[in-house]
């Protein structure tokens, strides 16, 4: 039987531990990256390197950042009284692609999860309470995604937040664009009925 080089093994091993990468995909990978020249694969582990060692997260909203603020909370231009409260800052990235969003943004860097042992004190939940004391913010919402998890944890920040008169909108779900009705399962058409709106 065949054995791979150790060096390329273990690049496989440790190529394989990223989502999405299963060990086939890997191996090509780790065999790409060895027929390349020698500095493009330094640049490639300078800048895998670099990129975590600068990456922390914004002081105000959870987000990534090089500086103690993201660019985000940082921008005057936003507008102050509008916050969506996201699980992860791939969430921010998605929301920012639509380019209609113009407020600020809340990581949570979790959702609730029971199962997982994931409470309300293990998730960017206090701070977002606090941001919320000084009465600038007048809507929060909330961008978990329509899972079990994302549900509990929408309803949870709603019972903490409309005692502190904040309104609390969920981002409406549904039908997504170019598909055909008789795909759609009954929860994904029975949100999209929930969340019709005038036209």
């Amino acid at each position: 039987m065949y054995e791979q080089v150790k060096p390329i093994e273990f690049m496989v091993q440790e190529l394989s531990k990223l989502p999405g990468i299963g060990k086939k995909s890997a191996q090509r990978l780790a065999y790409h990256i060895v027929s390349m020249p020698v500095e493009n694969v330094r640049r490639l582990a300078n800048a895998l390197l670099e990129g975590r060692q600068n990456i922390r997260f914004c002081e105000v909203c959870g987000n990534y950042s090089v500086e103690p603020k993201c660019d985000i909370c940082s921008n005057d231009s936003r507008n102050r009284s509008i916050i969506c409260v996201v699980r992860d800052p791939r969430d921010v990235a998605a929301m920012e692609r639509v380019q209609d969003y113009k407020g600020l943004y809340h990581v949570l860097h979790g959702v609730l999860s029971p199962m997982d042992n994931i409470g309300p004190s293990d998730l960017n939940i206090r701070s977002l309470l606090t941001r919320l004391s000084d009465g600038e913010v007048k809507e929060v919402i909330v961008a978990t995604n329509p899972d079990i998890e994302g549900e509990a944890t929408a309803s949870y920040l709603a019972r903490l937040i409309k005692p502190m008169d904040v309104k609390v909108t969920r981002i409406a779900y549904g039908v997504p664009i170019g598909s055909d009705l008789e795909y759609a399962d009954e929860v994904t058409l029975a949100k999209a009925l929930e969340g019709r709106r005038e036209i």
